[in-house]
């Protein structure tokens, strides 16, 4: 597929710092990258504050336009929100598709969704996206004609009118029920199963999905580009003497993620709400790993589940600057190519089954077999020893701590 060329812009505002800003233009170049486009130039300007007609001033609005006719561009992407009349104001001036950061990562998650739930979550935010913009965009929807910008229900969403749109995210939002059901069905059957249960979450790109294939000889989608995993999945994982726990990949979050995917991320992230512990991966050799610690420890918080025990694992330490120094004292610094990163998670996944489930001792005699073996999966077994006098198994280990729930 050929690569659609693409103007990056950047506005430069007093309540963001010049380094934030950078990472925050560098994060667009990846999120441009991902969908398949190549980046030819970027246009950045310093503003008190932005135009409420075109977004940038109207000097650097002609500079654009230049631009765009230099290197025979398609798309112009916005890093920030765009409203109708910007987008309208720009497309008279300039001619290439104008998308800002919100729809680009829309787009992204568009193509990365396999799931039908992942699909129609973000059909779903797409049009709650688009209804606000959809009055006077005339001329700049002939410029559309597929590409970045609109994957996902295609270009023709753009054709209707808001009573039309209205009725699909409404049916959109039936079905979901549908879905969401089901799936609560699933999660409710597996919470009644006494098995502990690992959420794998971080910021998109620190290398969830290779820790998660290491764990579990899996093999997920392993890229260098944003929202390689969107729909979560959960495997098995075993551990030494035939116990086993389960873990989910998630989705990678983002900073200033759109409000209108937040109850996608939701819904993706619903299954992890439901775990015991969560392991939080961390791109060390990133210069703004600090940012997207706190982008993604905020979002827990808005997620309601910023109360679930957490593991920092600092990944990619291989590529860290030597002044790398971690901020979170529950924390683990590992490679997850290296050989033996899989072995020094499972040892820090033991400690933590350990702190939270409940130390026991049985007795069990030779005849039940079964339940040993039955046993040996559910719980951690930390002593076994058979007991010639009794002639029993004495077993010591940690198993679920017994909860009442209030329905």
């Amino acid at each position: 597929m050929e690569r659609e060329k693409i103007i990056l812009v950047g506005v430069i505002l007093p309540n963001k710092t010049e380094e934030a800003f950078w990472n925050s233009m560098s994060e667009l170049h990846s999120l441009a990258k991902t969908a398949n486009g190549e980046v030819m130039d970027e246009l950045i300007q310093k503003l008190e504050r932005v135009s409420q007609t075109s977004f940038i001033g109207s000097g650097k609005l002609m500079e654009l336009s230049e631009l765009v006719e230099m290197h025979e561009a398609d798309v112009v992407i916005f890093n920030s929100e765009l409203s109708a009349t910007q987008v309208r104001n720009i497309s008279k001036i300039v001619d290439a598709r104008i998308i800002d950061r919100t729809q680009l990562i829309l787009d992204i998650f568009a193509m990365r969704a396999k799931s039908k739930e992942g699909k129609l979550q973000v059909a779903y935010a797409q049009y709650k996206y688009l209804l606000p913009r959809l009055s006077g965009q005339g001329a700049s929807l002939s410029k559309l004609g597929g590409g970045i910008g609109s994957r996902g229900p295609g270009e023709s969403k753009l054709e209707m009118d808001k009573r039309h749109i209205r009725e699909k995210m409404h049916d959109i939002k039936a079905q979901l029920t549908h879905v969401e059901r089901h799936r609560k069905r699933i999660i409710d059957r597996r919470n009644t199963q006494s098995v502990f249960r690992f959420g794998l979450i971080g910021y998109t790109n620190a290398g969830k999905s290779t820790i998660f294939n290491r764990l579990t000889n899996e093999t997920t989608l392993e890229e260098d580009k944003l929202f390689a995993t969107l729909d979560p999945t959960t495997r098995k994982i075993r551990f030494e003497g035939g116990f086993q726990a389960l873990l989910t990949d998630t989705v990678g979050f983002i900073q200033d993620l759109p409000t209108t995917l937040i109850a996608a991320f939701r819904s993706t992230l619903e299954e992890t709400a439901n775990v015991d512990v969560l392991i939080h991966v961390v791109d060390a050799s990133d210069p703004d790993y600090l940012q997207h610690e706190t982008t993604v420890i905020n979002l827990l918080e808005e997620l309601e589940m910023s109360h679930l025990p957490t593991l920092i694992v600092y990944n990619k330490m291989d590529k860290a600057p030597s002044t790398f120094v971690p901020d979170r004292p529950e924390h683990l610094l590992i490679s997850a190519l290296d050989q033996d990163a899989p072995k020094e998670i499972k040892q820090r996944m033991i400690e933590l089954i350990e702190k939270n489930w409940t130390f026991f001792t049985v007795d069990l005699s030779e005849e039940k077999g079964k339940e040993l073996a039955q046993l040996k999966q559910q719980a951690w077994i930390t002593k076994l020893e058979y007991m010639e006098e009794k002639a029993c198994y004495r077993i010591e280990g940690y198993r679920p701590r017994k909860e009442t729930t209030n329905d």
